[in-house]
């Protein structure tokens, strides 16, 4: 099972490494000692800590729909053509980009500092994973 280092899990869950020491100290995560000493957390524990964590913004449109992947935030960037644009979402530590027309963009009224939601419906979802 993999195991992640304090320093890491503060990274990954966008966190200060007090914080991780101070849930630690709670009680929300344990911390074990790894082969050189150093305090490391069970990757699963880590993943389901994660999730629990997760605080997402609640979806505004309040529309029934297939698609899972909502992603609540701000509109940062417009650029856009008299046919098409690029529109970008800044939600929580994540940039989301879309194509779509000017038109589309007009109708909404997307500009900078408009709340809106992604919504990602695909068939292929592509996961990496770190070498080495």
């Amino acid at each position: 099972m993999p195991q992640f280092r304090l320093a890491e899990v503060a990274r990954l869950l966008g966190v200060s490494d007090d914080t991780v020491r101070r849930w630690v100290r709670a009680g929300q995560l344990t911390a074990l000692d790894d082969s050189s000493g150093r305090k490391v957390v069970d990757g699963a524990e880590l993943a389901a800590f994660a999730k629990a964590q997760a605080d997402e913004p609640p979806d505004p449109s309040r529309v029934g729909r297939s698609a899972r992947n909502r992603f609540v935030g701000l509109v940062t960037e417009v650029v856009q053509d008299k046919v098409m644009a690029q529109v970008e979402i800044q939600c929580g530590p994540h940039r989301v980009v879309s194509l779509m027309s000017s038109e589309a963009v007009t109708e909404m009224g997307l500009k900078p500092g408009s709340l809106a939601v992604a919504v990602v419906k695909a068939t292929q979802v592509i996961v990496e994973t770190p070498t080495g």
